[in-house]
């Protein structure tokens, strides 16, 4: 079977993934494959025009609900908190 992702916002702002078997595994792989030299991954919807193009994870743009709005590219970031001290400090927890 394909790898099947659907990011969306319902109408209430709440944020959902729909993902199948195989999609699963990729983005499992995905995020552990992510360290200080690989610190992100794209998810972009796999059809321009009718054409593939190359993404690490591919997204749907069919929504499962009415009123759904379904999102057609994002990204992953790993921010270590050595990072974000340095270069984002306001979002580190108080001490």
């Amino acid at each position: 079977m394909a790898v099947r992702v659907t990011v969306c916002e319902r109408p209430d702002g709440t944020f959902e993934i729909y993902l199948n078997e195989e999609a699963r595994e990729l983005v499992v792989r995905e995020l552990q494959r992510l360290d200080k030299s690989w610190d992100h991954f794209h998810l972009d919807h796999f059809e321009d025009a009718g054409m593939e193009f190359a993404t690490d994870v591919p997204l749907r743009a069919t929504p499962y609900n009415e009123g759904d709005k379904v999102f057609k590219s994002g990204k992953v970031l790993l921010r270590p908190d050595d990072w974000d001290a340095e270069h984002f400090p306001h979002v580190m927890p108080r001490a």
